[in-house]
């Protein structure tokens, strides 16, 4: 099952994805893609519906970020072992943690904008992990169980800001349209493996990353209860689980974001996100 939230920013209406493809309206049925209908019984009710007897949505609608109402957008760092190379950074012992603010979430296929006095603005393709039933000392056993679905990340970061300017890397994460969601929430039913999945991502056309989910050092299972020994989870909250190799950091020379490119990127069965850079 695919979920969707379509319209204008700050005015998105939730939506599923039919079986040929087209956005149907579910506004008339749940108010959003948010709380309780990421529950496991939230989603068996949308599953049961009638999809042909909803309203069929205009294809060139835009599409907002796939989940609503975000608590927390907690983020991997280092989380891929042949990404960690790359940096010249050491696997860490214990997952890397940081914070992007949820002014930084945007549409999938919205504008990402350079921030003013960036020069080194950068991309990260990463499998993203919703929140469907909160917890805290969750068992790692029992840790799917509070998967929602799943969707796709563009990490975008601001490396100067991440490692130039003292303290911690969260001012170079959140920065606003540094969280590209969506363009869908793949409820996890529909992922077989999560940690089998091709993901990839090009720069006008060259593509840069092109690495696999199966090089996680920490799995998906693990985050999640390793993240709710230190906070709670709850619905809606996005944990957004690292990169593969390919980043501009990691390019020899080093190349970052230029006014007017135009970034694309998708997961296998999760979608694919289309972003034109502009300054901010």
């Amino acid at each position: 099952m695919k979920l969707v939230r379509f319209g204008q920013p700050g005015q998105e209406k939730p939506g599923i994805i039919d079986s040929q493809g087209a956005v149907r309206d579910l506004s008339a049925i749940v108010d959003d893609i948010a709380g309780d209908v990421l529950s496991d019984e939230g989603l068996q009710a949308l599953r049961n519906l009638d999809l042909s007897t909803l309203p069929e949505v205009a294809a060139d609608t835009r599409l907002g970020p796939c989940v609503g109402r975000i608590g927390k957008f907690i983020c991997i760092g280092l989380n891929y072992s042949d990404h960690a190379a790359e940096t010249g950074a050491e696997v860490p012992p214990e997952p890397v943690i940081f914070n992007k603010w949820t002014s930084a979430v945007c549409g999938p296929n919205d504008n990402v904008e350079i921030p003013r006095g960036s020069k080194k603005t950068d991309w990260e393709v990463e499998l993203g992990v919703i929140v469907g039933k909160g917890g805290r000392y969750i068992d790692e056993a029992d840790a799917m169980s509070h998967v929602a679905g799943f969707c796709v990340v563009n990490d975008v970061s601001e490396r100067a800001y991440q490692l130039e300017r003292s303290g911690t890397w969260d001012k170079g994460k959140g920065c606003d349209t540094f969280g590209p969601l969506g363009p869908w929430l793949v409820s996890r039913d529909d992922v077989a493996d999560p940690h089998q999945l091709n993901m990839w991502l090009e720069v006008d056309g060259h593509r840069y990353q092109n690495g696999n989910t199966r090089t996680m050092v920490y799995q998906v299972p693990f985050l999640i209860s390793y993240l709710s020994q230190f906070m709670s989870l709850q619905p809606g909250d996005v944990i957004s689980t690292g990169t593969p190799p390919g980043v501009g950091m990691g390019q020899q020379p080093a190349i970052y974001l230029r006014d007017g490119q135009q970034m694309r990127l998708g997961i296998d069965g999760l979608g694919e996100q289309l972003q034109r850079v502009v300054q901010a």
